[in-house]
């Protein structure tokens, strides 16, 4: 089988993983922006505040409760029946002590984000890395064979607990509790179903060899991802110790409304691009050939909605949100930018890293975006509040984090110039229809926000696809269109 064919076996694999991934990612994403518009109506400022303060700790310890054990199923060579023992007796004993460290942490790490009163919602909402511990074997080997539509089934029923919960607890008056309860029964739910439908045999072992394969690969692995977590939530300890709990509450809405896009497309790519990348660095040559056909691909995907929110971010926030919240607006212009570099970076470049093997790389990567970030959170808060936050986030990804991941692609041989005319068309497409977008902005000023978002949005969403669609497709939909 030539590396075209073995792209093609894999591409079209992934490619039904990747349509049930997305479908449940809409479907669930669709339900919490329903949700976030209720709670954001019911809820004060404040309130998101103290949720975000758990929000980042529970994103951080995700990112590391299993020691990459997950990362490293996906990755496995052998047979998984082999090393699931061993990598159930991980994952389960550093989830467990990763959580009393952090249940005795919480509220230090509470004070440092400038709300003490948050370290019960910290506690509360980070036990669910137990219960992720406890099925990560299991959520691996759906990935690993392409089972995305169980998983997504699972992730979508607890989703709908979530909801219930959560809008049920918000109206009752309890606060940020509200979405830590609802996060704690949707992974009760799903954990449960992906413990029965994600079979592997039930045993308990441990094997030294097995072991230190699997943490060989997973620790790197593990800190790298964890960097990744702690990179795009240092913000939220930053902001609210800088600017305080309300401005943390602006901030907190705009970074959610900039993460739709690697919530939806990125976390539904990730489930089918990492056992993917792995199957295909078996054979350097093919990983490039699926380089090359899927940059482009996803640059075209997060184009259209990263214009949107960057050109319209006014509007969008007014219509969505109300205009208590158009303070969010000038921060969500900046993570845009963050958007689009995220998701070439953490659900791309990292996944193929990944794939690859080389997750030390990812860890180099990580921290030197670390090291540029932090101290460049600090002075953009202090100097332009959250909005300043939000340009630091911005131009340290765009002008160290990306040239960065470039370089080491390059280093561990993967071609990427076969990719960059491919990107010719969708950055011509991308400037032609933000200058459509912004003009037709300026055009529909002072009229109503949906008047402005379908004017001038649809004409920019409308010229990209004119100029970034191929003209085959174009044609093809053209005369299926007459034919109607």
């Amino acid at each position: 089988m030539d590396n075209s064919e073995r792209v093609d076996e894999i591409g079209a694999k992934a490619g039904r993983g990747l349509r049930w991934s997305l479908l449940g990612n809409l479907v669930t994403k669709a339900g919490s922006f329903a949700m976030g518009l209720v709670l954001a109506r019911v809820l004060a400022p404040d309130d998101f505040g103290t949720y975000a303060v758990a929000l980042a700790a529970t994103q951080i310890v995700m990112h590391i409760k299993d020691i990459g054990i997950q990362a490293a199923t996906v990755q496995w060579r052998g047979r998984l029946e082999d090393m699931a023992p061993t990598a159930t007796v991980l994952s389960f004993l550093f989830a467990t002590g990763l959580y009393a460290v952090f249940y005795a942490f919480a509220p230090t790490f509470a004070g440092m984000a400038g709300n003490e009163d948050a370290a019960p919602v910290v506690r509360l909402l980070t036990s669910i890395i137990l219960i992720e511990a406890f099925t990560a074997v299991r959520s691996a080997a759906l990935l690993r064979r392409f089972d995305q539509d169980k998983l997504t089934l699972a992730i979508m029923i607890g989703f709908v607990a979530n909801a219930a919960v959560a809008v049920t607890l918000a109206l009752n008056g309890a606060g940020a509790y509200s979405f830590a309860w609802g996060q704690v029964c949707a992974s009760v739910i799903t954990g449960v179903l992906i413990f029965f439908w994600g079979w592997v045999p039930v045993k308990i072992g441990f094997d030294r060899e097995v072991a230190t394969k699997l943490l060989r690969f997973g620790i790197p692995s593990a800190v790298g991802f964890g960097l990744e977590a702690v990179l795009m939530n240092s913000s939220y300890i930053v902001v609210g110790d800088v600017l305080g709990t309300e401005a943390l509450g602006y901030y907190l809405l705009a970074f959610n409304v900039s993460s739709w896009v690697p919530g939806i497309i990125g976390t539904a790519l990730r489930y089918v691009s990492l056992p993917s990348f792995s199957r295909l660095a078996e054979e350097p040559a093919a990983l490039s050939e699926g380089v090359r056909r899927s940059v482009p691909v996803m640059v075209a995907f997060v184009l259209p909605p990263a214009l949107v929110m960057a050109v319209l971010a006014h509007p969008l926030i007014d219509f969505l949100y109300g205009a208590r919240w158009d303070f969010s607006a000038g921060v969500l212009r900046w993570l845009a930018v963050l958007m689009i570099v995220r998701m070439l970076i953490s659900f791309l470049a990292v996944d193929i890293l990944t794939g690859l093997g080389a997750t030390k790389t990812t860890v180099v990567l990580n921290l030197g975006w670390a090291v540029a970030l932090l101290p460049s959170l600090v002075v953009g808060a202090n100097v332009g509040g959250i909005r300043g936050a939000a340009i630091a986030h911005a131009l340290v990804a765009v002008f160290v984090t990306l040239p960065m991941a470039l370089f080491i692609l390059h280093r561990v041989g993967v071609r990427l110039g076969p990719v960059l005319p491919a990107l010719v068309r969708p950055a011509i497409g991308g400037l032609v229809a933000g200058a459509v977008m912004l003009s037709l902005e300026w055009l529909t000023e002072g009229g109503p926000a949906l008047v402005t978002l379908i004017v001038a949005g649809g004409a920019g969403l409308l010229v990209f696809v004119l100029i970034v669609a191929p003209t085959a497709v174009l044609m093809k939909l053209v005369k299926r269109r007459s034919a109607v």
